[in-house]
């Protein structure tokens, strides 16, 4: 996996025609978060060697891509490594569920959700979220409670800087007190006019989006691929863990114009690519 995009044969001479395979990346690709880096607080648990050559296997035969709701620069620390672009890895790659989008390795036209918002909405959002997590009993607060992403925010209330043991005793009580689906409920109501999209995924946050901005945003770049290289993809298989309705995987995967793979972990991907490619 470690080769340029040129090793790989063009898009149009893939032996499984029209065919492309997409993949969210926590859980699905790479294992759940929190590992403890010497180059950071707490960054994100790496794919796997077998994990990426299985990848570069399946490049051989047909297009392949990620779509995930984190920005580019967690991607590339799961996924590439300092001296390899993870844009050099994926035929498509797909940050903030495709509002950061490349192909083949050059940027594709992006959207912003501060401009789609606007100022003065958005600070209205924060502030009441802001001010709910204050209200929060939970375990421990860290940092980090809002994060601003080109295409949406996250929000976490215990805080994304958290550690991995936090994290996981924050998903443990989380799954008995309801904290984040109380939240979002809360959000809706107060916000139901703005047009906004709340998705639970991971263990410690959800996503806030404009309506439309899910994963199966990437989509349009998918279909677009027609006018660029002549390629009609008809088969768009989606692999992902957070499948169920509420998950940030949930729309892609029941969307009509892919077919859904709901997997449990990375081990879990690699032996459906297994059984279905013959790798």
């Amino acid at each position: 996996m470690a080769q340029a995009a040129s090793v790989y044969p063009p898009l149009e001479d893939r032996p499984t025609k029209e065919t492309i395979c997409l993949f969210d990346v926590d859980g699905t690709l790479t294992p759940a978060r929190g590992v403890r880096k010497a180059s950071a607080m707490f960054l994100y648990v790496d794919a796997s060697p077998q994990m990426l050559q299985l990848l570069s296997a399946l490049r051989h035969k047909c297009a392949i891509g990620f779509v995930g709701g984190s920005d580019l620069i967690k991607q590339q620390e799961q996924l590439g490594t300092p001296e390899i672009p993870v844009t050099s890895l994926f035929d498509f790659c797909f940050s903030e569920n495709g509002l950061t989008a490349f192909r083949l390795g050059q940027q594709l036209a992006g959207q912003s959700f501060i401009g789609w918002l606007g100022e003065d909405k958005y600070k209205q959002l924060v502030n009441f979220c802001l001010r709910y997590i204050s209200e929060i009993d939970c375990p421990v607060k860290r940092g980090t409670f809002v994060e601003f992403r080109n295409g949406m925010i996250n929000i976490s209330p215990i805080g994304r800087n958290c550690s991995l043991r936090e994290r996981n005793d924050f998903e443990a009580y989380d799954k008995t007190h309801h904290i984040r689906e109380k939240f979002v409920a809360a959000l809706k109501e107060k916000f139901s006019d703005l047009g906004l999209t709340f998705s639970i995924g991971g263990q410690i946050s959800f996503d806030v989006f404009p309506t439309g901005w899910d994963k199966t945003h990437c989509l349009q770049h998918i279909e677009g691929e027609k006018k660029i290289s002549g390629v009609d993809y008809k088969t768009i298989h989606f692999f992902g863990d957070k499948t169920s309705k509420g998950g940030n995987d949930y729309e892609i995967y029941e969307d009509e114009r892919t077919v859904g793979h709901s997997v449990r972990n990375p081990e879990d991907t690699i032996k459906e690519l297994i059984k279905m490619f013959d790798l």
